[in-house]
């Protein structure tokens, strides 16, 4: 039977990831990392609910040396882009951009699944975030892929269950699935709920109002 690792930040995209592909990818365990970002705290509380949810095991991954090369609004005292920065994506883009996240910690997951034995890597990518992140892209899993034959002797593949969706689909797909969407953490900030200002969290609530699922607004924001 096959088993895999879920990189699991308790936001939107992962979670239901997690949810889509708990069965067929035999999901068992879940990483976690803390780069220094404002939201640390905050997502590991959320992703600990969502494993305990679905009954996998949880890791923390710290990563503080990453923080300190990073300058951007994730970590540091700038200002997070609100709402009105999905007007300029790539001035977005770069007020969040973490050098080479999403290949470090795909990177991670592997040498876990090298190790033991897992045969798959699921990730949250999607189509809306790739139009935005390069690292969100499927020609970029590929190029993950490829590099895993050589890297690697177990030779894991990466998988993202959402690379076709755009948020709309994502939410319409978790509500189809009963995916416990009031268990995900999509906030770029520290505070106890989604702020709902911030780009993630209006990615968020849009997303809940176009597919008619008003009541989590209350429940998240």
């Amino acid at each position: 039977m096959v088993k895999s690792i879920i990189l699991l930040s308790g936001g939107l995209d992962s979670l239901v990831s997690l949810g889509l592909g708990k069965d067929k990818y035999n999901v068992s365990l879940a990483l976690t990392f803390d780069y220094g970002q404002k939201s640390a705290k905050q997502e590991i509380k959320a992703a600990k609910k969502i494993c305990d949810y679905y009954g996998i095991e949880h890791k923390i991954m710290k990563l503080d040396w990453l923080k300190n090369i990073t300058h951007t609004a994730l970590v540091s005292e700038k200002q997070v882009p609100t709402g009105h920065a999905l007007e300029d994506s790539e001035q977005s883009a770069k007020a969040v951009w973490v050098p080479n996240r999403n290949g470090l910690l795909l990177n991670i997951a592997a040498s876990y699944a090298d190790a033991d034995d897992y045969d798959y890597i699921l990730i949250g990518a999607n189509k809306e975030e790739g139009q935005t992140f390069p690292d969100n892209t499927q020609e970029f899993i590929d190029r993950v892929n490829a590099e895993f034959e050589f890297s690697t002797r177990k030779k894991p593949k990466v998988v993202a269950p959402l690379i076709n969706c755009d948020k709309n689909d994502i939410v319409k797909q978790a509500l189809e699935k009963h995916v416990p969407l009031e268990l995900t953490r999509s906030c770029y900030q520290n505070a106890e709920k989604n702020c709902g200002i911030c780009e993630s969290c209006v990615r968020l609530k849009k997303a809940l109002i176009y597919n008619n699922a008003v009541e989590y607004i209350e429940k998240l924001f």
